[in-house]
């Protein structure tokens, strides 16, 4: 369950909540019946229905990066969220966007490939270049070193760095919100947590795995 409330239709009051939810859920309550056509519970949409122009704000920010505007390719996007996702551990962001880089074009093999990009073989220098950058917004809170932005510049223009900068750390965003508040597929216990010695360990025995892991 989410770790936040959850609105049901009948507490709509927002003209554009009513719409997306008729949208997304026909004439079903989400709360009563929880699902979507990807196959999500949908509860991201019903929390965050809790502050109707947060959501507002949001839902079109996904407008945005589907926007014909964009210069920058949904390939070279999907790259950005879908290891976003990853390396941020949301099983939500992860799972959506591995089926929206297939259908913006990457491959099976490319797809797979995105969890271990450095060692593999499917990515071009572009390719490559985009997602070095995104471990560096991700993992090193944008500290991108002058060699990997001067390749990244070698092949895309301004605009596109831009783009995939804004819509790559949304991203981030959102896969850290999921997790944060149990949405969807990153309503998850958490794995690390003591595992419990066998009953009647005594101190004497901790004490020489202790040593022995020294």
């Amino acid at each position: 369950m989410p770790r936040l409330r959850e609105v049901p239709r009948g507490e709509l009051q927002d003209d554009y909540l009513k719409g997306l939810y008729k949208v997304l859920f026909g004439e079903r309550d989400p709360v009563a019946e929880p699902g979507t056509a990807t196959g999500t519970p949908g509860n991201w949409w019903t929390v965050f229905a809790q502050v109707p122009d947060a959501f507002k704000h949001t839902t079109e920010g996904f407008a945005f990066y589907r926007s014909p505007k964009r210069v920058l390719s949904d390939t070279l996007r999907e790259l950005g969220q879908t290891r976003a996702g990853f390396l941020v551990g949301s099983q939500f962001v992860y799972s959506q966007h591995m089926k929206a880089a297939r259908f913006a074009g990457l491959t099976d093999e490319q797809a797979e490939a995105i969890a271990h990009w450095p060692t593999a073989t499917c990515f071009d220098a572009k390719e490559r270049a985009v997602l070095a950058y995104t471990d560096a917004l991700v993992l090193q809170y944008g500290r991108v070193p002058d060699a990997l932005f001067d390749e990244l510049k070698a092949h895309l223009s301004e605009v596109e760095i831009i783009e995939l900068t804004y819509i790559t750390c949304t991203y981030m965003m959102h896969g850290i919100m999921s997790r944060a508040f149990k949405l969807e597929y990153d309503d998850v216990d958490e794995r690390v947590v003591e595992v419990p010695a066998p009953e009647g360990t005594t101190a004497d025995v901790m004490g020489m795995v202790d040593k022995r892991e020294q």
